[in-house]
This record gives structure tokens, C-alpha cells and sequence, in this order.
């Protein structure tokens, strides 16, 4: 069996190496630097296991048709097993279309993405970073927040990151309500319409599920539902907000603060609009996140490998 990783080795703790390397001919990429498709293709050939990270296959805007080429090249192919959670970014149909089973990594950044999400609305409710480009460039005028104590936050998407904000967000006297596709209870937190939690939050934090169905799902239409200068933490993608009716919202004063991430900051409506806080996608690197995604990406491919894949994506 050959199991072709696109990801360094040293990345793997020197267990989970050996465990890998049990299970037959184990190839890893030197860096996580982008490589080219025939530098890829021939790493895979043969391969019955592919573990995958979007970084050597040219990132998340590429990786979907790199993929599928390496996969095409690979008649006998097992099972992928993806070092992220988000699976947007692949050909999930193509996979399925051949009984290729896919898995993810749920859960590995649980605490470490919900942490950075409330970290995005203190500073937005406190004027924190707003208020730090100001004094960057001499401007000392006070910037007047809010308190989040008594404020209503509303969740859409209660799963693993979404459940966790609702606690924090309860710590801090919250009133927590929320909206979820399927039927959720939750203590301590009021399920609502869609509709409910737009237009009754004072903070809306986004965790959906990075997938097409979702683009745009925040749009103008929902925006003018919601409470005026509300504040809004999206740790999705910037895809699931239409960023031009964003931009209106905010320069309107309708949105008291946005803060989202992406890979590319220059190329959007929002840059350089003051109550806009565009960074880099990182609220999932830390050391303790990243412990978990080895571990369980690990777990991944050995779980293919003996034919009784887990964490497959439905």
C-alpha cells in the first residue's frame, strides 16, 4: 500500500510517523510551498491513500481542480483524507461519484476558533482595533463601545464552534439565541427563525457550514432585518456575505462592525472601510489546535487503510 501525504513529515510527531509508515510506502512533501501538478502527479502515482492539505496543491482557490486531476491519475484510489474541516474546497461529488470516501477533521479547533470569535466581537463591541489604527496614525479621539452584558447575541449555526460561542457568550451575561438548519436544544440558549435572530441580535456571530449552499446567505435582504449598529463576527468564509451590501450597511452606519476573514484582504469592498476589520484566516492556529488536527488527520488515514473509514464526509 502507498499513501501519498501533501504535507511535510516533520509536521507528524515521530508516533504518528511510525504508525503511518506500518501501514506500507509512506511519501511527504519537503515543504508546504505550492508544487506543480506533474511534480504532484508523480509523487502520487500508485498512491491508495491520499492525505491532503490545500497549501502544496496551491491553496484553497486552486486545490479543487489539482485534486481532482491527481485523483483522475489514480484508478485504485482508496480514500482522501483532508487536514482541514472546511471541504469546500474540493470536488466532493466528483468523490462520491466514485465511492471515494472523504474524511475531514471536525471538532480539532473547537475552543481555539470559538475563543478568537468572541476575541472579534470584544474588539468590535470595545472599538479595539478601530481604535488602535486611529492612535497609529495620531488620533487620540475616544471611540465609545458598548458592554456585551445584557446584550442579546445571536448565533447562526450551532454546531461544534457555534455551541461554544454560546457558552462564552453566556459567561459574559449574555442572552444567547440561535438558528440552526436542523432541529437543536441547547440549555441556556432560545431557538429562533432565521429571521428571529436577525432581527433581535445586538451581536451576530456566523458559523455555518463552509459549503456553495451558503454563498451570499447574508445579503441586503437580511441586513435590513437586523438591529441597527449591530456587530457581526464571520469565521466562515467571506463568501457566505454579499461584501458589497456589507460595505453599504456599514458606510450607512446600519452595521456598527464587521469583522471577517480571507485569504485575499486587498480585493474586496470592504478594505480600508474604517469599522471593518479584515485579517488573515488564523483563529485555528494554535499549538493546541494544531496537536488535534495531527492526531486525528493520523487517525484519518489509518482509519482508510484498514478499510473502516472514519470522519467521512456525508
Amino acid at each position: 500500500m502507498k499513501i501519498a501525504i501533501f504535507n511535510p513529515k516533520n509536521e507528524f510527531t515521530k508516533e504518528q510517523q511510525i504508525k503511518l509508515s506500518q501501514l506500507g510506502e509512506v511519501v511527504y512533501t519537503k515543504t508546504r510551498d505550492e508544487l506543480p501538478l506533474n511534480k504532484l502527479l508523480e509523487m502520487a502515482k500508485n498512491a491508495d491513500i491520499l492525505g491532503v492539505d490545500p497549501d502544496p496543491l496551491g491553496g484553497f482557490e486552486k486545490a479543487k481542480k489539482v485534486l481532482t486531476k491527481i485523483a483522475e491519475s489514480l484508478p485504485n484510489l482508496k480514500g482522501v483524507a483532508l487536514s482541514t474541516t472546511a471541504y469546500g474546497w474540493i470536488d466532493v461529488t466528483y468523490f462520491k461519484k466514485r465511492n471515494i470516501p472523504v474524511s475531514n477533521i471536525p471538532g480539532y479547533s473547537r475552543e481555539s476558533v470559538a475563543e478568537h470569535a468572541f476575541a472579534l466581537l470584544l474588539c468590535l463591541a470595545k472599538r479595539i482595533i478601530i481604535s488602535d489604527r486611529k492612535t497609529q496614525k495620531g488620533n487620540y479621539e475616544l471611540e465609545m463601545g458598548f458592554e456585551l452584558k445584557e446584550k442579546t447575541l445571536g448565533i447562526i449555526g450551532l454546531g461544534n464552534i457555534g455551541s461554544r460561542v454560546s457558552e462564552i457568550g453566556k459567561c459574559f451575561g449574555m442572552r444567547v439565541i440561535a438558528y440552526n438548519k436542523s432541529k437543536k436544544r441547547m440549555k441556556g440558549v432560545t431557538m429562533k427563525s432565521l429571521d428571529g435572530v436577525l432581527r433581535n441580535s445586538d451581536a451576530l456571530s456566523l458559523h455555518v457550514t463552509d459549503n456553495p449552499g451558503n454563498k451570499k446567505m447574508i445579503s441586503k435582504k437580511e441586513i435590513d432585518k437586523m438591529k441597527e449598529r449591530v456587530i457581526i463576527v464571520n469565521t466562515v468564509d467571506r463568501a457566505i456575505v454579499d461584501e458589497k451590501a456589507m460595505a453599504n450597511a456599514i458606510k450607512s452606519g446600519k452595521v456598527g462592525g464587521y469583522a471577517y476573514e480571507a485569504e485575499d484582504l486587498e480585493h474586496t469592498p470592504l478594505a480600508k472601510i474604517e469599522n471593518a476589520i479584515g485579517l488573515k484566516g488564523f483563529g485555528w492556529y494554535t499549538k493546541d489546535a494544531l496537536e488535534n488536527l495531527f492526531e486525528i488527520w493520523a487517525e484519518n488515514i489509518i482509519s482508510v487503510a484498514k478499510g473502516k473509514p472514519i470522519h467521512v464526509i456525508k
